[in-house]
C-alpha cells in the first residue's frame, strides 16, 4: 500500500496537513491502526495513549478551522524516546526503579517538539538508562528489528527507529552519547542525526555542561529529519552551551551540487574500529556513486590518537555523576554493565580526567585542520550488522574477541568526542536482507552541510525507500 498514511514522509504528511487534504485524526488514527497491527512483532511503543493523541488531533484540527497559525509539526504522532520526561506519562528510562515514574514536567524537547504541533502518542522502549546500544530492559523486554524479528533494533534510541521503520510514527527523538541515535538508525534503514553539541539545548539535566550526550532528530528521510532538527534546536538560557542559530535555520531546501566536494573514507578508523567483511561490502560500492556524483573521495582519517580511551573515560565519569547514588541506594536493581560502569567512574582520578581533557581538545584542533582539507569523512555507523537480539552484545567484530557491550560501537563512538555532527543515511543491505548505514560526518557546526551532503546521495541511491515487510497482528 505505497499511499497508505503510514507510509508517507513526514514532509508529505506535513505538506497535506497544512492543505486540510488531511485531518490530524485521521493522520493519528492510522498511526495507531498500524501501532495495533505491528507492535506486537516488534515491541518498539511500550506506553501508548490512544485516546489523548486522538484528543489533541481534534484540538489541531479546530485551531486550524479557525485560522491559528500552523505550526511545523502540525499534526505529525510521535512517541518520544522513555528517557525523555513526558508530563503525566510514565518515564520508565527502562528501569525497575522507575517503572511507575510519572514525571510533571515535560523535557525541553517534548516541549517545543508539542509546542510545534506534533502528538504525543506514547514512549518508545529503550535500554536500561539508555545504556548499550541493543535495546533491552527488564520492563518491556527486547524491541527487535523490522527488517528481521530475530535481530536487534540497535540502541539506545531502539525502539524509536524500529518504530519509525514499521510506520508507527512519522518522527522520531532520540539521544546519542556512543551511536544511540546513529546505531538504531543504521540498523532499522532510517536516518539519524548526531548534531553538533549544543544545537538542540537540554533540560532538565544534571550536568548542564555536557557535551557528549546530545538529543538529536530521526527520519525516514534526511529532509524529515531536518525538518524534526528545526524544530528541536535553538537556543534556551537554561541550556548554558547552546548554540545561538534558531531552528528555522534547517527549515530549507537541502538540494545542492555535491560536485568538487572533497571526501575523505575511512573503512575503520585508522585501524581503530575494524569493521565485519559483509558491512565493507554494502558500502565499498557507494563510493562510486560519491564519485559519479562529482566529489573527490579519498582514503584518509584524522588522527584519533587516544579517542578510545577519552570517550570511556568521560562516559564512566557521566555514569558516576547521573547514576552514582543509585549505586549507593539500589544496587540490586541496577543491571552488572550500569554497575561496572558506575564503578569505573568512582576509580578514575584527577590525572586520569586531566588528561581525558587534554586529549579531547588536542582531537578537537586536529579535526578542524582536517576538515580544512576535506569536507566530509565517510565511515560506517557500525561496524556489524544487526546481531541476534538474545545476545547482550555482539561476542566479535571483524574475527576479534569483544569485551564489553561497548567493544563494538568504536565506528559511533569515536565521533562522539571531536564535537561534530554525524548523520547515518541507509546505505544498502546485506545478501540477507540486513540494513547497513553510512556515517556522513561534518566539521564542528556544519549540520546542515551535512544534511545536504546525506540528500543528495539519498537522493541518488533510494535505499532508505525499502520497507520492512512486517505481518500483521
Amino acid at each position: 500500500m505505497p499511499d497508505a498514511l503510514h507510509q508517507l514522509d513526514a514532509t508529505d504528511l506535513a505538506a497535506r496537513l497544512r492543505r486540510r487534504d488531511l485531518s490530524a485524526r485521521e493522520v493519528v488514527q492510522a498511526h495507531l491502526d498500524r501501532i495495533e497491527q505491528v507492535n506486537v512483532a516488534v515491541n518498539a511503543i511500550v506506553t501508548l495513549d490512544p485516546q489523548g493523541a486522538l484528543a489533541a488531533a481534534a484540538r489541531a484540527d479546530e485551531r486550524l478551522v479557525r485560522g491559528a497559525p500552523v505550526p511545523p509539526l502540525h499534526g505529525l504522532p510521535i512517541a518520544f524516546k522513555d528517557t525523555h520526561l513526558t508530563r503525566g506519562m510514565r518515564t520508565t528510562h527502562g528501569s525497575p526503579l522507575f517503572a511507575d515514574h510519572i514525571p510533571d514536567e515535560d523535557d525541553l524537547l517534548v516541549e517545543r517538539l508539542q509546542r510545534a504541533g506534533a502528538i504525543r502518542l506514547g514512549k518508545t522502549n529503550v535500554p536500561e538508562f539508555a545504556a548499550g546500544s541493543h535495546t533491552f530492559n527488564p520492563v518491556f523486554g527486547t524491541t527487535r528489528n523490522p527488517y528481521d524479528t530475530t535481530r536487534s533494533a540497535g540502541g539506545s534510541s531502539g525502539g524509536a527507529a524500529a518504530a519509525l521503520a514499521a510506520g508507527m510514527q512519522p518522527l522520531a527523538d532520540g539521544s546519542d552519547m556512543g551511536g544511540s541515535l546513529r546505531n538504531p538508525a543504521s540498523f532499522c534503514n532510517v536516518v539519524g542525526l548526531r548534531p553538533t553539541p549544543g544545537r538542540v539545548p537540554r533540560h532538565p539535566g544534571g550536568n548542564l555542561w555536557d557535551t557528549l550526550s546530545v538529543p538529536g532528530p530521526m527520519g525516514r528521510t534526511v529532509a524529515d529529519t531536518a525538518l524534526l532538527l528545526s524544530a528541536m534546536a535553538g537556543p534556551d538560557p537554561r541550556c548554558p552551551i547552546g548554540l545561538e542559530t534558531p531552528g528555522e535555520a534547517f527549515r530549507v531546501p537541502l538540494d545542492r551540487e555535491l560536485r568538487g566536494l572533497r571526501i575523505a573514507w575511512t573503512p575503520d578508523f585508522g585501524g581503530r574500529a575494524p569493521a565485519d567483511p559483509d558491512v565493507l561490502a554494502v558500502l565499498e560500492p557507494q563510493l562510486r556513486v560519491l564519485e559519479e556524483l562529482g566529489c573527490r573521495v579519498d582514503t584518509a582519517c584524522p588522527d584519533l590518537t587516544g579517542a578510545d580511551e577519552t570517550f570511556r573515560t568521560l562516559r564512566a565519569h557521566s555514569f558516576d555523576l547521573a547514576l552514582g547514588g543509585l549505586l549507593d541506594s539500589d544496587r540490586q536493581a541496577l543491571k552488572p554493565s550500569i554497575v561496572q560502569n558506575i564503578e569505573q567512574g568512582r576509580r578514575l582520578t584527577v590525572a586520569d580526567l586531566n588528561t581525558a581533557t587534554a586529549t579531547r581538545s588536542r582531537l578537537y584542533l586536529g579535526v578542524l585542520d582536517f576538515f580544512s582539507r576535506y569536507d566530509l569523512l565517510l565511515a560506517p555507523v557500525s561496524q556489524v550488522t544487526p546481531f541476534d537480539a538474545e545476545l547482550e552484545y555482539p561476542r566479535e567484530v571483524a574475527g576479534r574477541p569483544t569485551h564489553s557491550y561497548l567493544d563494538w560501537m568504536r565506528s559511533a563512538y569515536l565521533v562522539s568526542v571531536l564535537g561534530v555532527p554525524a548523520l547515518s543515511v541507509p546505505a544498502g543491505f546485506t545478501p540477507g536482507g540486513l540494513p547497513v548505514g553510512m556515517q556522513f560526518i561534518g566539521a564542528p557546526r556544519a549540520d546542515l552541510a551535512v544534511l545536504r551532503a546525506g540528500h543528495a546521495y539519498e537522493s541518488a541511491t533510494r535505499h532508505g525507500r525499502r520497507r520492512p515487510d512486517l505481518p500483521a497482528a
